[in-house]
Order: structure tokens, then C-alpha cells, then sequence
């Protein structure tokens, strides 16, 4: 069945077959959906009632939508991250060297193999989100499937970088014992590469339809699923540091299977999933270059942090500095948790409302988001101000880093401010957020560029090192990079024509759109 075409207006619904669906569709989802949407951009057109009115009416609508998304989001997001810990936190008791292996391999080579695999997963989530605003349902299982495509396809170049960890390691300074560690340890997370190709496109898939609970309760499952795994691995076994990775790719492979199950199985999906296709195979260059875009702005963040960690390294007192900084960092790191929840709402409710031909929803969506993000920062930073000078004490004894952190936690509050409004705008380490929604990735990308390694390093290492202000000086640089990219994206967002906007997406998804060829099983 080809799609229609012609995007539907606030008041003409649209003509095609998928209209009739529409209140089965939802009807698990109350007033979330097209509905909601509809009435959001009514209410918000509607000039002959007050203004206020008009906002109050239109926050309630928002803010159900934003929760519906990003509580369960969050707890995915959780979930995936605790996966990793856990495995570290098992490795931990087969000795001290498997725990020095196995958490250089998670926050080395693995983070960086899931930030290239996410950032280029959220070129589906642009079109994704688009299509199903614009109503051309079979369209989401397409893209869900070229995204497999390119992501397994860029899964093989990353292999190379698994079989020569321990060399690679070793080549940045690592000591041999550890390198060799880290190296088998990495050789059982291989196949979950691959699991990241399936999964990442597969949650954009299903967030695109606001699709998020039962996401949400596979991945718990999976958890719990995954610690009675690692126990086993760890305490009956004795299969090592090998055991444990090979069980935590295991894990990825059974979330993806769920995943899948759902989707085949569901009534929810039965009009955005229509069997596999040929179609999956066409355009693959350009949408490379798509995700290629959306992967530079995730690296470039994620690269970011690395640069100051390793400039900590440097100072006259690297122990302290580097102690001092890591706790700090995975504070934020768990922080941004939230944020990434908020990140998955703004892209999946921007893009609906652009594919759906919603300026006024677009834009207020936008605002609502950002305002709720930042509140919900502004009471966490408050929270690390109140227990700043026992924070330190949850990950160390030394009452010289615990003190260390206490003096960093001022800009760590500041830091967790700006954090709350710049990923939501610039969609960057979960590839989520208003750039990805409107697909302007190319263009945070270059923001990136400029704010962090023109603006943020050079500052920071200015203040560590030549003014001798040590780990402060190089998270006030960090802070520096992040503030010039939140005012530029803030700026930029708010000169946003959204009528052009939602034009540029109706572009877009009438140059993706191919429904010439049909699927070669319209249904598993």
C-alpha cells in the first residue's frame, strides 16, 4: 500500500486507510498520540482564547506527552548503563587485575564503540520520528531496517578495534598486565556490537511511536535476567574475565530478541512494521552519510570529556586531579541519565509535530521540554550543594580527594545546570534532543567543533596549567565549552522558523519515501 503523500492539516484529517486504525491504535495510550497532537495545535491556534488559556491548556497536553516519553526512557537508558556495571562489578571479584581489565575495556573501548554506534542510530530517529508524524506508517519499518543495515555495516570496521585492543591499549600507555586484561575481555563483547545495531535502531523505532513501556519492562526483565547470568559466571563457572563479557553480549542479544518479538507480535506495530524488504537496501550511501553526521556530533562530546580527563593526567598532581575529576564526571554521567530521558522526548515529540505539519506544537514543545529539563537540574545541582562535602566520602576514603571534590562541586552544580538545556537542543551522547528531531546534526556537529576544541580545551588547559588553577582550572574550561554551545543552540532555536521546519521534513521524507518495490514478507 503506498503512502499518502499529501500531509494531513490541522483541521482535514487525512484521507488514506491508515485513518480508520487511529482510536485502536491509541486506545492502550489514552489521549497520547495523534489525538493529543491534534488538540495541542488546536488549542494553540485557537487566537479568539486568552493567551494563558491558551498555555495552561496546551502545558497539560505537553507535559503527558513529555512524562508518557521520558519516564520510561529514562529507565531504559538506566538499565542498558547498570548492564555494564554490573558485569564490571562481578569482574571485580575474580581479582583485582579482571576489575582493572574489565573497567578499561567498558569506559574505553566499549564506551567509544557504543557512542559510534548511537550517534549513528539517530538518523533513523529523525526519519522515523517524521514519517509517523506525517501518518506514513510503513515507511518507520523501512528505515528501522537500513539503519541495521549501515550500523552492521560499520559493526565490522569496529571489530578491527576489538581484535588489536590490548595493542591499542598498550600504544596509549597501559601496562601490559592490564592491556592483556582488558584485550580478552573485549573479545566476548563482539557479538554485542551487532546487538547495538539491532537495538539502537529498534528503540528509535518504537519511541517514534511513543512506544516506550514495554521497552521499558523488557529492559528490566533483561536486567535481573542478566545479574542471575553474571552471578553464575562470576561465583560457579570460573569461566573468567572472558565468561563475563560473552554473558554481558548474551544479555544485549536477548534484549534485542524481546525487542523484536515485540514488535513482530504486537498489534501497536502492525502498520509500521510489514515484513522484511529490499527497500532496506536502497539509498544506504545517503543515509550513511545521514547517521555519519549524527555519530561525529555523539564522538565529538563524548571525546570531549576524554581530552580533560587526559589533560588531568598532566598537572603536577595527576592522582588527586584525576581522582578528583573522575568522581565528579561519573556524578554528571549519572545525572545525564535524566537528561537522556528528556533527550529521547524532545526528538520523538519535535519530529512528530514537524511530520505532522505542526509549527505552534513544534515550538512549544521545544519550550516545554527545555523548561522542564532545566528545573528538574536546577533541584539536582541544589542537591549537590547541600552534600558537597560528603560526596567525595561515597567513593573514597582520602579526606584530600573527598575535599578536592567538594572544592570542584560548585562548578560540577553549575555544569549539571547547562547540561540539562544543551544535550535537549544539540541531541548529543544518546543521539536524542530537538537537533535530531528538526536533523540538523551537520550542524551541532560544527558547533561542537568550535565550542569544545577551539573555545573549551585550549581554555582549559590555559587556567590548569599557566594559571595553576589544577582540576578546577580544567573543568572550568570544560564548563566554558558547554555554555558557548548552549547559548549558540539557544539562540539558534529560538530564530527557528517552524514553518519552515515542518516544509524541510515534508521535503525529506518524500525524498526517503520509495514505495515501489514491495516487501518481500509482509509479515513474519
Amino acid at each position: 500500500m503506498a503512502a499518502d503523500h499529501h500531509h494531513p492539516t490541522t483541521n482535514q484529517p487525512p484521507s488514506d486507510l491508515h485513518t480508520p486504525l487511529l482510536p485502536r491504535r491509541y486506545s492502550s495510550l489514552g489521549e497520547f498520540g495523534a489525538e493529543a497532537s491534534e488538540q495541542l495545535e488546536t488549542k494553540l491556534s485557537d487566537t479568539t482564547s486568552p493567551l494563558l488559556k491558551r498555555l495552561a491548556s496546551g502545558s497539560r497536553i505537553e507535559l503527558k506527552l513529555l512524562f508518557h516519553l521520558a519516564v520510561p526512557s529514562i529507565v531504559v537508558y538506566i538499565t542498558g548503563f547498570m548492564m555494564s556495571m554490573f558485569t564490571q562489578i562481578f569482574s571485580g571479584h575474580l581479582g583485582n587485575l579482571e576489575l582493572a581489565g574489565a573497567s578499561l575495556a567498558n569506559n574505553g573501548i566499549q564506551l567509544f564503540a557504543f557512542g559510534i554506534m548511537w550517534g549513528l542510530g539517530s538518523a533513523v530517529e529523525t526519519l522515523c520520528g517524521q514519517a509517523y508524524g506525517a501518518q506514513k506508517y510503513d515507511m518507520l519499518g523501512i528505515y528501522l531496517q537500513r539503519s541495521f543495515v549501515v550500523l552492521s555495516l560499520v559493526g565490522f570496521g569496529i571489530i578491527g578495534l576489538y581484535v588489536f585492543a590490548k595493542q591499542i591499549l598498550m600504544l596509549l600507555g597501559q601496562s601490559e598486565e592490564i592491556a592483556s586484561a582488558a584485550g580478552l575481555y573485549v573479545y566476548g563483547l563482539i557479538p554485542q556490537i551487532f546487538a547495538y545495531a539491532a537495538n539502537f535502531p529498534i528503540q528509535k523505532f518504537l519511541q517514534a511511536q511513543s512506544i516506550v513501556m514495554p521497552n521499558a519492562y523488557i529492559s528490566v526483565a533483561v536486567l535481573l535476567v542478566h545479574l542471575g547470568m553474571s552471578w553464575v559466571v562470576a561465583y560457579k563457572l570460573g569461566v573468567g574475565l572472558l565468561g563475563a563479557s560473552l554473558a554481558l553480549s548474551l544479555s544485549w542479544w536477548v534484549l534485542v530478541g524481546l525487542q523484536f518479538w515485540y514488535i513482530v507480535q504486537s498489534e501497536t506495530c502492525r502498520d509500521t512494521w510489514t515484513g522484511f524488504s529490499v527497500q532496506a537496501f536502497h539509498g544506504l550511501w545517503d543515509f550513511f552519510k545521514l547517521s555519519v553526521a549524527s555519530g561525529v556530533m555523539l564522538a565529538l562530546e563524548q571525546w570531549y570529556l576524554d581530552v580533560l580527563v587526559l589533560l588531568a593526567g598532566m598537572l603536577e598532581n595527576p592522582e588527586l586531579s584525576l581522582d578528583s575529576l573522575s568522581i565528579c564526571a561519573t556524578l554528571m554521567g549519572w545525572f545525564f541519565m535524566i537528561s537522556m530521558g528528556f533527550n529521547a522526548a524532545a526528538s520523538v515529540r519535535v519530529s512528530n509535530e514537524l511530520g505532522a505539519g505542526h509549527p505552534k506544537s513544534a515550538a512549544f514543545s521545544v519550550a516545554m521540554v527545555t523548561g522542564v529539563s532545566f528545573l528538574v537540574s536546577v533541584v539536582l545541582a541544589i542537591l549537590v550543594m547541600v552534600f558537597r562535602d560528603v560526596i567525595g566520602l561515597a567513593f573514597t576514603g582520602g579526606p584530600a580527594v573527598s575535599a578536592a571534590v567538594s572544592d570542584l562541586c560548585p562548578l560540577l552544580a553549575i555544569t549539571i545546570i547547562f547540561n540539562g538545556i544543551q544535550p535537549v537542543l544539540s541531541g548529543i551522547n544518546i543521539g536524542a534532543g530537538v537537533a535530531v528531531g528538526c536533523g540538523w546534526q551537520a550542524f551541532v556537529a560544527y558547533v561542537n567543533v568550535i565550542c569544545y576544541y577551539v573555545v573549551g580545551v585550549p581554555f582549559g588547559a590555559l587556567l590548569g596549567f599557566h594559571f595553576k588553577m589544577g582540576a578546577k582550572g580544567i573543568w572550568t574550561g570544560l564548563l566554558s565549552g558547554t555554555i558557548c554551545q548552549t547559548v549558540i543552540l539557544i539562540w539558534v532555536t529560538y530564530h527557528t522558523d517552524w514553518q519552515k521546519e515542518v516544509e524541510t521534513a515534508e521535503k525529506r521524507l518524500d525524498r526517503w519515501e520509495d514505495n515501489k518495490q514491495q516487501p518481500l514478507l509482509h509479515k513474519l
